[in-house]
């Protein structure tokens, strides 16, 4: 019997890291940092004239100049001189905002996008410095990227990896070795689904035990026994999505009431349905609503909505026709992103004009959500989710930011969740100060620079930038995009990056034309990661 027990144990820890719903193996990783991929870091670096939002909702400030040694701020002022620096940035009319952070980031697979450089540029082209990998890709392929990244060998953001623990645990105690074993193979924190009671409070306790991070999707197929509100005062961290919000908040019911034809493996059914929820719980502003959110600030839950990822719901001609996607979209990516009964989050088999009101009324609901629970205090992060449903790296990141405001935050509010907000979450579980995430003397030289003001249109961090009239000429123009990111004291061309990546999309679409062999997703039954 104990020969059994120990071998089930084993088994457990052999498959770690294999639930991840992505190929490592036909993943290819960055390529190394080629001269004149990024400049410095410096002995000193100056940005010189900068208005600065420093991230944690004050209000923008300058001209100032920012000094920066090696990968470290060293002072925010007036006068410097400029003799002494090593390189200088003329940032005169530029705004200077923290490295954003993405807290739910996956890479791309053999499926779909399946080069990391692809992902990494068009994040980092975004003004994206940091990524919390929910997961990335599998644990070994993660940590050797990681590594290179924190090494500045590659392009590529920080990551912080998480890992999901697999299904299969049947025990507490199994939990907890899992737990243990994941912290000594490098995992930084927890994706969970909506795992049985006696398991998810296992997982959470040795997770908070070993100083690790927590981030849970409550999906539709455990969230009955599991919604957001009894995994926060398990002690779960963060609760990304909607998932088990709308459940734990319904009113004539305790379950979903699912239509009787009701399939979880027919992703129209599965994804349609979820905005039919907008109208069966309790309606913004009762007294059952600010309980929910009164009793989440008192357990210090953070809210993570990707918003982005699900909005091409409410409209999919916009989604699939956004001016990104012909120079920007990977091909393998494009063809992952059409109607399939055989691919996760493809899910347009006959998607109706029904289906996109409910969604936009589901929308108006779940912003009132999260701006309610801002307005409480509560804190709220930004995450992408890129690569599904018509959500392209990078540019889905800035759609997420556009989105908040929608829901009623102010932009200054908006750049506190995407860079001060995420920092904080990031560190807390280890006990320590945040090391990045605002503009501060003393934290990382992670930066983005902006030529036009972000405050006044969140469009002008699009790499395709915004559209204005030029009133001289008379003429449109595009304005805008991020001009240089700076990740660890290394400034980087955002421009440059995005023609990389133009080019890569290019010669992509050239070996398609030439009929090589295509990475289209084969007739697989087996399904995809939970999204």
């Amino acid at each position: 019997m104990r020969f059994h027990k120990k071998a089930a144990l084993v088994a457990i820890l052999v498959s770690i890291f294999s639930i991840t719903g992505v190929n490592a193996q036909s993943l290819k990783p960055a390529p190394d940092r080629q001269e004149g991929e990024g400049l410095g870091p410096f002995k000193t670096l100056v940005i010189k004239n900068a208005i600065v939002i420093n991230g944690t909702g004050a209000p923008p400030r300058g001209p100032v100049n920012i000094v920066i040694k090696q990968n470290k701020i060293a002072s925010i002022g007036g006068r410097v001189d400029l003799s002494k620096a090593d390189h200088v940035i003329d940032a005169t009319g530029m705004y200077v905002l923290p490295g954003f952070i993405d807290m739910h980031a996956h890479l791309g697979s053999n499926n779909k996008a399946p080069e990391a450089e692809y992902v990494y540029k068009l994040w980092m082209a975004h003004g994206v410095t940091t990524v919390r990998g929910v997961p990335l890709s599998r644990n070994d392929f993660t940590l050797k990227e990681q590594q290179r990244s924190a090494e500045n060998k590659i392009v590529a953001p920080r990551i912080i990896n998480f890992q999901r623990p697999p299904r299969q645990i049947k025990s507490a105690d199994a939990a907890r070795k899992w737990v243990q074993q994941a912290k000594l193979d490098g995992v930084q924190g927890l994706k969970l689904g909506a795992y049985r009671p006696e398991i998810m409070r296992a997982l959470l306790a040795e997770a908070k035990k070993l100083k690790m991070g927590s981030v849970a999707h409550l999906d539709q197929m455990g969230v009955a026994n599991m919604d957001a509100m009894d995994a926060a005062r398990l002690g779960l961290n963060t609760v990304t999505h909607y998932y088990g919000h709308f459940e734990a908040l319904l009113k004539d019911h305790t379950i979903q009431p699912w239509p009787a034809e009701q399939n979880y493996n027919d992703e129209q059914f599965r994804f349609a349905q979820v905005a039919r929820l907008w109208n069966k719980i309790h309606p913004p502003g009762s007294k059952e609503w600010k309980a929910y959110l009164e009793e989440h600030k008192k357990l210090g839950t953070v809210f993570d909505p990707t918003f982005t990822i699900y909005s091409a719901n409410r409209d999919v001609m916009r989604a699939r026709t956004a001016e990104w996607h012909a120079k920007y979209t990977h091909p393998t990516l494009w063809r992952y992103f059409q109607p399939s009964r055989r691919v996760h989050g493809s899910y347009w088999f006959d998607w109706t004009t029904e289906d996109e009101i409910a969604w936009k009324n589901f929308y108006q609901v779940w912003f009132k959500l999260v701006n309610d629970y801002k307005k409480m205090g509560g804190r709220i992060t930004t995450g992408a989710d890129s690569g599904f449903i018509y959500d392209t790296y990078g540019f889905g990141y800035i759609e997420e930011l556009e989105l908040l405001q929608e829901a009623g935050f102010h932009p200054l509010e908006v750049f506190q969740a995407a860079t001060y907000n995420g920092a904080k979450t990031l560190f807390e579980p280890s006990g320590k100060e945040i090391e990045f995430g605002v503009v501060r003397a003393g934290l990382m030289a992670d930066l983005v620079i902006v030529p036009e003001n972000p405050l006044q249109n969140i469009k002008v961090l699009f790499g395709t930038g915004a559209v204005r009239l030029n009133d001289k000429t008379g003429k449109p123009e595009r304005v805008g995009g991020v001009r240089w990111t700076i990740k660890d004291g290394i400034v980087y061309d955002a421009k440059k990056l995005l023609a990389d990546v133009e080019q890569m999309v290019e010669k992509a679409k050239m070996m398609q034309r030439l009929d090589l062999p295509s990475r289209r997703p084969k007739d697989s039954k087996k399904k995809a990661s939970k999204k």
